[in-house]
């Protein structure tokens, strides 16, 4: 059996965001997902694995070693890759880029909820944050969007203005007035405290919370959340791991009432009226990576 081995630049040019969408609506149709993560430290320096098992699917494991001394060797501080297994033999298919999977895993997880749950005449996104995730979203979301205009406001003015170049879009200083003029809000910060206020918020508006991950990790505050209806991509990653939703669970700001559904219950994600707000918490999960690596495999065989 030959192994692929999938780089960056190989997989980037052989995928779609469409395609990808398809791809995890399928993989949220067979049996749940057996998901394991595993932390390993030595002092500053991490190895992550998060395996994956889904029936039908196959398996994987995503690694990554997490070195932050490495920037002043000017070096990566995240390297990775995914390996890939047979459904029918457990024998490896594929080894996959780390950064490859991520960027269309954490995308096509948000993008796959603003499909379902944005107004489709959205014209206003508001991106907060000017990273990584950031650059991949504008791409995202402009393939279904393209008749939108874009802006990014960012902690760091002039960082949100080279992001702003690079990807052509607007710069905006005004955090209140950006969010009320948007259709669609994406954060993608690192913030543990809420860079989101609900009293900002307008009728019919999407968030899109893509940066929190922690314990003690938020963007948006409590006001928010309880003007919302909130979904998920996975209750066993977000609800009980994260504090954009495990702080306000706790204090009894939120209950686990206001949490309609995640993904393998795709059919809640409706958007009952052109009024309300509808918010998207992405949690990510070893589930994910898989689904959207067996994507990937196959759009390259398929090149």
């Amino acid at each position: 059996m030959s192994i692929a081995t999938i780089t960056f630049e190989d997989g980037d040019r052989c995928l779609n965001w469409a395609e990808l969408l398809d791809a995890l609506e399928a993989g949220h149709k067979l049996p749940k997902a057996e998901i394991g993560d595993t932390f390993l430290y030595r002092g500053n320096d991490t190895l992550l694995s998060r395996a994956a098992w889904i029936d039908g699917l196959g398996q994987s494991v995503k690694t990554a070693t997490i070195f932050p001394g490495n920037s002043a060797l000017n070096k990566p501080s995240i390297n990775g890759s995914v390996s890939l297994f047979s459904d029918q033999t457990g024998e490896l298919e594929a080894v996959i880029d780390f950064h490859l999977v991520t960027k269309w895993k954490t995308a096509g997880d948000s993008l796959l909820a603003a499909k379902k749950l944005a107004r489709p005449n959205s014209r206003n996104i508001l991106i907060v944050g000017a990273g990584t995730v950031a650059g991949s979203m504008v791409s995202a979301y402009r393939s279904l969007f393209p008749e939108a205009s874009f802006s990014v406001w960012n902690r760091s003015e002039n960082r949100a203005r080279q992001f702003a170049d690079e990807h052509k879009l607007a710069f905006v200083n005004d955090l209140p007035s950006a969010v009320a003029a948007a259709d669609i809000i994406c954060t993608a910060t690192m913030s543990t405290e809420p860079v989101i206020s609900g009293d900002w918020l307008q009728p019919g508006q999407h968030l899109d919370l893509i940066g929190a991950y922690r314990p003690d990790m938020r963007e948006v505050d409590d006001t928010a959340l309880q003007k919302a209806r909130i979904f998920v991509d996975s209750f066993d990653t977000t609800l009980d791991h994260i504090g954009e939703l495990k702080i306000p669970l706790s204090q009894g700001a939120l209950s686990r009432e206001h949490v309609i559904a995640d993904y393998y219950a795709l059919e809640k994600f409706v958007r009952r009226s052109d009024d309300e707000i509808t918010i998207a918490k992405n949690g990510g999960g070893a589930h994910l990576d898989l689904m959207t690596s067996k994507y990937i495999l196959e759009s390259c065989n398929a090149e």
